[in-house]
């Protein structure tokens, strides 16, 4: 009985602790005045981000272990690659080369991790009016940012539909009232 009175209160600390984070994209930022290049590739990841903080709130450990098949990714992986991709996204936007190994994390890290990520790369980009001089690094291989775009923000776009299934698939549903279309709970 104490133990799992402990495990409850560490639980409900835990919780809180993440809460208490203000975690970004409850809601989608107010948008620009502009429609600067800069604008517009901050206003893709805001709603990268508002879709990813709603696919993954709430998810259970039921749900990162889901997978539709032995041979997909389970959501737990997907959620892995997102966080890769988050760290390309903010990597572009700060023009750093990619390749450094992520740590080991929990999955609330993991996730407090990608959506820091997607607001840090978004608040560089959205003061730019040209994105030129933003590349994508590997190596000694530099892409344009055009490459963030259709590479991995549109990648993790896809992927957040994806855990979006996933959760429904084992039981766990997209909460109610949350519109991609207006950045917003609907109350």
């Amino acid at each position: 009985m104490m133990k799992s009175f402990v495990s409850v209160i560490a639980f409900l600390f835990m919780f809180n602790q993440v809460k208490a984070q203000d975690l970004p994209y409850y809601e989608i930022p107010e948008s620009s005045e502009n429609y600067s290049a800069g604008a517009v590739a901050s206003r893709m990841i805001d709603g990268l981000g508002f879709r990813f903080y709603w696919a993954s709130e709430g998810l259970t450990e039921k749900d990162l272990q889901f997978k539709p098949t032995s041979k997909s990714r389970s959501s737990r992986e997907t959620i892995d690659h997102i966080l890769g991709l988050s760290q390309v996204i903010l990597n572009a936007a700060e023009n750093r080369p990619n390749g450094a190994k992520q740590l080991e994390l929990s999955f609330a890290e993991k996730r407090v991790k990608i959506l820091n990520n997607l607001k840090k790369a978004s608040d560089i980009l959205k003061i730019q009016t040209d994105l030129a001089e933003f590349k994508i690094i590997f190596g000694d291989k530099a892409y344009p940012f055009w490459n963030a775009i259709n590479g991995p923000i549109a990648d993790a776009l896809w992927h957040c539909g994806q855990i979006v299934s996933f959760r429904r698939s084992s039981g766990n549903p997209f909460p109610k009232g949350v519109s991609v279309f207006t950045g917003k709970l609907r109350k």
